[in-house]
C-alpha cells in the first residue's frame, strides 16, 4: 500500500513539474492554448484538418502563437506577414528542419530535405550546383521534358479513349526527368522495376501526409505498432537497396573526366575529400541525397498535375479556355515550350490557380530555430519547432479574392495579363524552400499543355458531381482517386 502511495505522489509531482515548465517556458514564448501534461493540445487540433485547427487559433492568439503537440512546445507562424519576417527576413535564424520521427529513422539526419547544420549547407550547395551544370532551367532540361511528355501521350493514345486512372502515367514523366539527372537513364513505362519504384514512392507519400503520422511523430512508440509505417521503412530500404545497386553500376564506368550524372558527380567529390574525416560526402549521403531528390522529384509534380486534371474536368469553361490558347499560340504541331507561357496568361494563371487552389503542403514539415530568437517580442528558444501556415497565406482573401473559390483571376489583372503575387508560395519560401521549385514549375507548364493540346477530358460523371475536395489536409492534400477518358483532339 505505501509504494502505491509513493508512486502516486512521485507521479503528481511529475505531473505539477510538467505543468510548471509549461507556464514558465509560456511565459517566454508565444501565447496559446494551455496544454495538458504529456498529450499537450492534442485534443484541441482537429489532426485531419490542421489547417483549419491553426486558422481557429489564429483568431484566438494572433498570427504567431504556441501549441504543444506532445510534451515539447510547436511555434505556429499564419499569415504572409509572419512566415516573411521569420522566413525570408530573418531566414538564418529559422533554416533548420525539425526531424520526423519517422523520417529520422531512415535518414538519419543526412541527405537534403531532413538535414541541418554543415550536413544541409554542403549538400545542397553541392547539389544545387550539379543541377546547374547539368542544365537545370536551362533548355537542355526543357528539350527532355519535352521528350518525355510526347512519350506521355503516345501512352494515353493507347488507353484508346476508355476510363483511366491518370495516377501512374502522370508520375512517369516527372519521375524519368529526375532519373536521367541522377541515374543518366529513363525507364519503359512498363519496366516492372520502374512501376515498383513509383508505387513504392506514392505509398510513402500517402503515410507521410496521414494525419496519423503526426500523432505518430510527437509519440514515437507508436510508430512501431503502425503497419503504415511498417511498410513506409520496407518501402524505403527498397529504394535505398535500388539506389546503391546503380550506385556499385556507376562505380564500375565511371570517368572523373566526364561525369555522367549526379552519381558520378557525388562519386567525384567523395574522392577528392576522401582523406577529410569531416567531409559530409559519404556513400549513406549519396545514398540518401540521391533518394531525397527521386522522392521530391516525382510525386510532387504527379500530384499537382493529377488534382490539375480534376479541378478542369470540375470547371470545363476554365479547360475550354485553356485549350483555346494553346490552339492559338502553339497549335498542334510543336511541342510547348517555355517561351510560349510569355504568350499564355490565362493558361499561366491557371497553372498558379491550381498550386495555389490545391494547397498541397498546407502545413510543412515543421522548421527549427537555430538559435535563440527574439520575435515579435517572443523569446523563441534555439531548437524549437516552427510550424508555418502556408494555407493562411495561400488562401489570404485580401489577396485572393474568394480563396475557397477555383479561379484562374485571382492571377490576371483588369487587362487579361498576368499578375503575380508574393503571397504565391505553394514551395514554401526562404531558404529551406523547395530546391526543384524552378524544375517543378517548367514540368507542370509543359507537361499539362502538351496533354491539352492532344485530348480533351472526359470525366465519367456530370462535372458538377466530382468531388474535388482533399482525402488528407495534415500537412499534405492529395486528390481522390478517378478515372477519366483522354479523348484525342
Amino acid at each position: 500500500m505505501a509504494l502505491f502511495i509513493t508512486l502516486g505522489i512521485c507521479l503528481s509531482c511529475l505531473v505539477l513539474l510538467a505543468l510548471w515548465n509549461q507556464r514558465h517556458a509560456k511565459g517566454k514564448l508565444p501565447p496559446g492554448p494551455t496544454p495538458l501534461p504529456i498529450i499537450g493540445n492534442i485534443l484541441q487540433v482537429d489532426i485531419k484538418n490542421i489547417s483549419n485547427s491553426m486558422n481557429m487559433l489564429a483568431k484566438v492568439y494572433g498570427p504567431v502563437f504556441t501549441v504543444y503537440l506532445g510534451m515539447k512546445p510547436t511555434v505556429v507562424l499564419h499569415g504572409y506577414e509572419a512566415l516573411k519576417e521569420a522566413l525570408i527576413d530573418r531566414g538564418e535564424e529559422f533554416t533548420g528542419k525539425k526531424p520526423l520521427s519517422l523520417i529520422n529513422k531512415i535518414n538519419q539526419g543526412l541527405g537534403i530535405v531532413f538535414s541541418n547544420g554543415e550536413m544541409w549547407k554542403q549538400t545542397r550547395r553541392f547539389s544545387l550546383s550539379v543541377l546547374r551544370t547539368m542544365g537545370f532551367g536551362k533548355k537542355t532540361i526543357e528539350d527532355r521534358i519535352q521528350e518525355e511528355a510526347l512519350c506521355l501521350v503516345e501512352a494515353l493514345k493507347k488507353t484508346n479513349g476508355s476510363p483511366c486512372d491518370p495516377s501512374f502515367l502522370l508520375s512517369c514523366v516527372p519521375c524519368n526527368v529526375i532519373c536521367s539527372f541522377i541515374f543518366h537513364h529513363r525507364f519503359d513505362y512498363n519496366d516492372k522495376t520502374f512501376q515498383s519504384l513509383i508505387k513504392r514512392s506514392h505509398e510513402n507519400l500517402e503515410v507521410l501526409t496521414a494525419p496519423w503520422t503526426l500523432v505518430c511523430n510527437a509519440f514515437p512508440v507508436l510508430h512501431y505498432i503502425s503497419a503504415s509505417h511498417r511498410r513506409f521503412f520496407k518501402n524505403s530500404n527498397i529504394q535505398k537497396q535500388f539506389i546503391l545497386e546503380e550506385i556499385k553500376e556507376h562505380q564500375k564506368s565511371l570517368d572523373p573526366n566526364n561525369p555522367r550524372d549526379f552519381i558520378d558527380y557525388f562519386l567525384i567529390k567523395m574522392e577528392k575529400e576522401k582523406h577529410n574525416k569531416q567531409s559530409e560526402f559519404t556513400m549513406e549521403n549519396m545514398i540518401t541525397t540521391t533518394s531525397d531528390i527521386f522522392g521530391a522529384g516525382t510525386e510532387t509534380t504527379s500530384t499537382t498535375m493529377k488534382y490539375g486534371l480534376l479541378l478542369l474536368m470540375k470547371h470545363p469553361e476554365v479547360l475550354a479556355k485553356v485549350q483555346e490558347e494553346i490552339a492559338r499560340v502553339i497549335g498542334r504541331h510543336r511541342s510547348p515550350c517555355m517561351q510560349d507561357k510569355n504568350n499564355m496568361p490565362y493558361t499561366d494563371a491557371v497553372m498558379h490557380e491550381i498550386q495555389r487552389f490545391i494547397n498541397l503542403a498546407p502545413i510543412p514539415i515543421p522548421r527549427e530555430t537555430t538559435q535563440d530568437v527574439q520575435f515579435r517580442g517572443y523569446h523563441i528558444p534555439k531548437g524549437t519547432s516552427v510550424m508555418t501556415s502556408l494555407t493562411s497565406v495561400l488562401f489570404d482573401d485580401k489577396e485572393f479574392p474568394h480563396p475557397e473559390k477555383f479561379d484562374p483571376g485571382h492571377f490576371l489583372d483588369e487587362k487579361g495579363n498576368f499578375r503575380k503575387s508574393d503571397y504565391f508560395m505553394p514551395f514554401s519560401t526562404g531558404k529551406r524552400a523547395c530546391m526543384g521549385e524552378g524544375l517543378a514549375r517548367m514540368e507542370l507548364f509543359i507537361i499539362m499543355t502538351t496533354v491539352l493540346q492532344h485530348f480533351t477530358l472526359k470525366p465519367l460523371v456530370d462535372p458538377k458531381d466530382l468531388d474535388i475536395s482533399p482525402v488528407h489536409t495534415g500537412v499534405g492534400s492529395l486528390p481522390r482517386s478517378y478515372q477519366l477518358c483522354f479523348l484525342p483532339v
